[in-house]
């Protein structure tokens, strides 16, 4: 909710304001702009997050194919497509079934 964030934001300028004060007093000029999305139903921001989760992960897949000029067969693509989602999933801690949830 916009209320947990004010409390997060608050938690983290008491931390770190004094070392970043520039950043800090961007996200508060800013709050409102930042903080919109909290204006949509749930049901919306679960769209909105895991469309963002779904562009991440395509860049994921560019990064990691961007080096091959060419794969010796469609079977070498889908093992090395798989394997990026793999890593990706890995790296972040996703759980597949439980993208958005609790959000």
């Amino acid at each position: 909710t916009k209320q947990a964030a004010e409390v997060e934001l608050d938690s983290f300028e008491r931390k770190w304001g004094a070392k970043y004060p520039y950043a800090i007093r961007s996200w508060l000029t800013n709050w409102d702009e930042l903080t919109c999305f909290f204006d949509f139903p749930l049901e919306i921001r679960k769209i909105i997050y895991t469309t963002n989760l779904i562009e991440n992960l395509n860049g994921k897949i560019r990064k990691y194919t961007k080096n091959k000029l060419s794969f010796p067969g469609d079977e070498a693509l889908k093992k090395s497509l798989s394997l990026s989602v793999l890593l990706k999933l890995k790296g972040n801690g996703l759980n597949l079934f439980g993208i958005g949830a609790g959000i």
